[in-house]
């Protein structure tokens, strides 16, 4: 994305920064939501209405009334209180206000840079809001999951719409990147490799994703064993190779673990070769990804071995934007340049 006018390039800039830490705001919440099992406390999407919370005690009976229809109280919250579900609320309708403020904080900017730019050179920050569009879309698709005959959101449904918002976060920042930071000529990485780390990334947190919607973080507290040896005891090694496998709670912990010592390997590889090289326009990047790498896995260990306690898990998820925000970098200035097979 190429703009001549420094005032509106600035402008822009900004706005895209402000967007980059309201998301960050946004996935933490989100993460706090589901942690605290408060993403069903609103069993129905008001794009509009739901913008206000409950103003009286009719509102609030109201809303509750319709939690109490849902599997997660019949089965599992049964002896909820109003005041305890009043806290479950607020988090899911802080979750759902952010989703909209962010609608809103993208589509007003965008449309005045339209008018001062034209469309074709802010096309693809119209697919940035496409997704941010089709994000609130999967919330609810995902949200709809659990409201009939189980007590929780569908995992697979939960690693979307985490995938999604990392998604745009991620290019959120490339576009800040193309229009604050220049990319040095040196020689580079190949440009698969980068590319291939941040992939490794994002698969994590997909299976992260799946531990969190099954809370299979609450098993197997032990490490580097889970348990008394490195395959779960509770199931086959055949069925690592079955689809079922992402639905059983023990191989996906099994999964994220050792997904985690791979990118670890991956990145030690990458680390070597740029160092080896001597491609110094690199190593800021590269030592960044590593400490956030080495934290994100540190803070893993800790919240498995502690049992998901919710201020560890927080703080993993946050670790993981940054890990995500600085493997963006790496790839950004790696791209575009001359390549080194």
């Amino acid at each position: 994305m190429y703009i001549e006018n420094s005032i509106i390039k600035n402008f822009i800039s900004f706005w895209l920064a402000l967007m980059f830490w309201i998301i960050s705001i946004m996935i933490i919440v989100g993460g706090l939501t589901r942690l605290t099992d408060s993403g069903l406390s609103i069993t129905e999407w008001q794009l509009f209405s739901g913008i206000l919370p409950p103003l009286n005690n009719d509102d609030w009976v109201y809303y509750f009334d319709l939690y109490k229809k849902i599997p997660e109280f019949t089965e599992q919250n049964y002896s909820m209180t109003m005041q305890e579900f009043k806290v479950i609320f607020w988090w899911e309708w802080a979750h759902r206000f952010l989703g909209r403020l962010i609608g809103i904080f993208f589509l007003l900017p965008l449309l005045f840079f339209t008018i001062k730019l034209g469309f074709r050179k802010l096309l693809n920050l119209y697919l940035i809001f496409f997704l941010i569009c089709f994000q609130g879309f999967i919330g609810w698709y995902m949200v709809s999951s659990g409201l009939v005959d189980r007590v929780d959101v569908s995992h697979f449904r939960l690693s979307v719409h985490l995938i999604i918002a990392f998604l745009i976060l991620s290019l959120i920042l490339w576009n800040y990147l193309e229009l604050r930071v220049k990319k040095n000529s040196n020689v580079k990485l190949n440009y698969s490799l980068p590319l291939f780390f941040l992939f490794l990334i994002f698969c994590q947190i997909i299976i992260g994703a799946f531990v969190s919607g099954m809370d299979a973080g609450l098993i197997y507290n032990s490490w580097p064993l889970m348990g008394s040896s490195f395959f779960p005891d509770d199931n086959n090694i055949i069925n690592l190779f079955k689809f079922s496998a992402f639905s059983d709670p023990s191989l996906v912990q099994f999964m994220h673990r050792n997904l985690a010592y791979f990118i670890l390997i991956f990145f030690v590889f990458l680390l070597f070769k740029i160092y080896k090289k001597k491609i110094t326009n690199l190593y800021l990047a590269i030592n960044i990804v590593g400490l956030f790498l080495l934290l994100q896995i540190l803070l893993g260990i800790l919240t498995l071995i502690y049992g998901a306690q919710i201020y560890l898990a927080s703080m993993h998820q946050i670790s993981s934007i940054f890990l995500v925000s600085s493997s963006v970098y790496l790839l950004y200035q790696n791209t575009n340049q001359q390549l080194l097979n």
